[in-house]
């Protein structure tokens, strides 16, 4: 047999079967929705109509970047926002000298062992309204960034169950100060200049590793000081800052700063925020389950930062709910063709899980909760939420708290029908009423149950 015949046949077909492999690698490359998706995101590589994206339009809205349910190892929809949002570093050199608002961030990632620090502007002076957002009544997102990007966060790798140290010390005396806190703190490398973007937090400016640190001895808190060295549980410690008049904000970082407790231990901020909202609420909700049922519909409405926000209460024991409507083109709903909505609820004994929608869940309850409590009533409660695209970024759950409040500090409008209220609501919401009464669950009950004394003569 001729070697050199056997040679190119087989040279041949090897090159025949390589290209036929190339050839479907350009395909799937090509075509393969998840490989289009990271293409789209992260080299603007143009791709095949949307039609071809085959990742579920609510699937953001279920994540927030927290869970990563698209299978990234990072948010692309959080990425293009630190792509779009990268600023020039705010300071010039390692050294940064300025006033913590106070703030302090506590990650979470590699949890127990996670990064830990202050944060502080290059400003000096009163900068307490950087970090309090029971004060940033009406604020715009430009607004917002502006001085949020100038908080610069410093970063130390400690272990959450390991309460020594300076570090931790410096912390927890910044999360008791009553008012702005001096600092030094000496970088090991310049702070990157990036905006960092969560869904729970609030957004802050770049962050470093820490060198060095120094801080001055500041005028504390007597009221956190106080709950700290009493030792008291941490629930118990929330629950009583909260009657004593502390800002929601401050017993948040209190907590997470690990003041609280007979073993105490810092909690990431992301946590700590969910937590404190969630103690506060379910406390509320106990007290208010022993008051009489609002007699009459209410509707409370206000805006903010392109969301509406629409709260209607009615005759009921305690139940209460919380619906989104995310526009396309905004966060959550960066890919979408249509306005996704999604909720969750609780009847009278509460839940048993957490609820899918996150930590806005847990701050409209509180919000809600606090207005009832005031009243001595309880009541069925409905938030109807619409983002709009103007809602450019995550800008935490402060807003949520915050806006609810607000709402239910207005005047409300009054019904002895329930038709008439849901008339009055389907005015103010740009979504069609048929659409939330299909998402609810508690509308629905409103609606169309009826109730044991609508059959009593």
């Amino acid at each position: 047999m001729d070697f050199s015949v056997l040679f190119l046949s087989l040279t041949t077909l090897f090159s025949t079967l390589l290209l036929f492999f190339i050839h479907k690698l350009i395909i799937y490359f090509s075509t393969h929705p998840k490989i289009l998706f990271t293409l789209r995101y992260f080299n603007n590589v143009k791709t095949k109509p949307r039609k071809f994206v085959s990742v579920d339009e609510s699937i953001c809205i279920k994540c927030r970047g927290a869970k990563l349910l698209c299978g990234k190892p990072r948010c692309p929809v959080l990425v293009r926002y630190y792509k779009n949002l990268e600023v020039k570093p705010l300071i010039e050199k390692k050294v940064l000298f300025g006033s913590s608002p106070p703030s302090l961030f506590i990650g979470r990632m590699g949890y127990p062992k996670v990064y830990a620090g202050p944060m502080l502007p290059p400003i000096e002076g009163d900068t307490s309204y950087m970090d309090t957002p029971e004060l940033w009544h009406n604020i715009s997102i430009d607004d917002l960034v502006a001085f949020r990007m100038k908080l610069v966060r410093g970063k130390y790798r400690i272990d959450v169950s390991n309460m020594k140290g300076k570090i931790v010390s410096y912390l927890q005396e910044i999360a008791m100060a009553a008012k702005p806190v001096d600092m030094e703190v000496e970088f090991e490398k310049k702070p990157k200049g990036v905006i960092t973007l969560y869904d729970e937090v609030q957004p802050h400016g770049p962050s470093a590793p820490i060198k060095k640190i120094w801080v001055e001895n500041p005028k504390v808190d007597a009221r956190i000081e106080k709950a700290a060295y009493d030792e008291m549980k941490a629930r118990d410690a929330v629950l009583w800052l909260y009657r004593q008049g502390a800002f929601i904000s401050s017993i948040q970082k209190a907590f997470s700063a690990g003041l609280f407790g007979i073993k105490p231990k810092m909690v990431p901020t992301r946590w700590s925020i969910t937590a404190v909202d969630d103690t506060i609420g379910k406390k509320l909700v106990e007290e208010i389950k022993n008051n009489p049922w609002l007699n009459e519909y209410r509707i409370y409405y206000t805006k903010s930062m392109d969301n509406l926000w629409v709260i209607f209460m009615y005759p009921s024991s305690w139940q209460y709910e919380l619906i989104e409507a995310w526009y396309p083109n905004t966060t959550w709903n960066p890919l979408g063709k249509k306005i996704v909505m999604f909720g969750d609820h609780e009847y009278y004994n509460g839940r048993s899980s957490y609820a899918t929608i996150g930590g806005c869940y847990y701050a409209a309850r509180l919000a809600v909760a606090e207005k009832l409590k005031r009243e001595g009533r309880q009541a069925g409660v409905v938030v109807m939420r619409e983002i709009h695209p103007g809602y450019i970024m995550p800008v935490g759950v402060w807003n949520v708290r915050e806006n609810v409040r607000k709402a239910l500090k207005g005047e409300a409008k009054k019904f002895d029908d329930v038709r008439e209220a849901m008339l009055f609501v389907s005015s103010l919401l740009h979504i069609p009423i048929k659409r939330w009464i299909e998402t609810s669950s508690l509308l629905k009950n409103v609606l169309y149950q009826r109730r044991l004394e609508d059959f009593v003569k």
